[in-house]
């Protein structure tokens, strides 16, 4: 790969997935060459993941979380046998150890914790609803290429079963916190009650990342509900106006990554 425009991400969308057409856009946006392919294609049709470099399970009710939040999905992938007899979730791992990322958003990572991709496990939100708001993150010192050299994100989380519950070989790059960057297991800064205030995962490449919140959601500034405020303070102080907003950097991190490796 020469330059930024030979990137190519591959992203997942069918039976239920509806987030699949943002992520397209910010992929795109950070410099990725953006490739739809349905899920059953992935599923059956031995699809070449050479050519790319990022694979992207998006957010949506895949197979209408039957048996629960990406339970069905995670089990046709197990079970989904490629040429020559190969499993789908090996061809995956060998995606991952020749240095590519994989990264999964809500039902993504719901999807990937199920198919043991990533530790742990998700539960219900203890508030007993679906949970759709803006909620504060902060970075924690982890190896996940992803969230490299930054500090605190803003992004809208949306589902019903993102109480992250954890294991001891959890490696955490985000927490929810409060406004001024504390971790916290309050509601509604913690908008599912996960423990130890776990936001995302990664496993220990870096390369393999789930969260729970929607950066594509948050890729412009003027996605951010706080812009028509934030824009009048910038002018009055005379800052410049951001084109982006803070779900762009996850995207743009993963993009110099793998622009480097090669």
């Amino acid at each position: 790969m020469a330059g930024w425009w030979f990137l190519k991400a591959l992203i997942i969308s069918g039976y239920g997935i509806n987030c699949e057409k943002e992520m397209a856009l910010a992929c795109s946006t950070a410099g990725f060459e953006s490739v739809l392919i349905h899920t059953q294609t992935l599923l059956t049709q031995n699809v070449n993941l050479a050519p790319f470099d990022l694979i992207v399970f998006p957010g949506g009710f895949s197979f209408g979380d039957e048996l629960g939040a990406g339970k069905v999905f995670a089990n046709r992938i197990a079970y989904a046998k490629q040429s020559e007899g190969a499993h789908l979730k090996d061809r995956l791992l060998e995606f991952v150890d020749s240095g590519k990322c994989i990264l999964g958003i809500c039902n993504g990572f719901q999807l990937l914790v199920k198919l043991g991709l990533l530790p742990g496990a998700l539960a219900h939100n203890e508030s007993g609803r679906f949970e759709d708001r803006w909620v504060h993150h902060k970075v924690c010192s982890s190896p996940c290429v992803f969230t490299q050299g930054l500090t605190h994100l803003y992004l809208p989380v949306r589902h019903g079963e993102g109480k992250y519950i954890s294991t001891e070989s959890a490696r955490v790059p985000l927490k929810y916190s409060t406004q001024e960057g504390r971790a916290t297991q309050e509601y509604p800064y913690n908008p599912n009650g996960s423990e130890d205030a776990i936001a995302a995962v990664t496993d220990s490449t870096g390369r393999i990342f789930g969260m729970m919140a929607h950066p594509e959601a948050a890729l412009f500034f003027t996605n951010d509900p706080r812009w028509t405020r934030e824009r009048e303070q910038r002018l009055r102080r005379g800052d410049p106006i951001p084109q982006y907003a803070d779900g762009y950097a996850l995207f743009y991190n993963v993009k110099r990554y793998l622009l480097e490796r090669t």
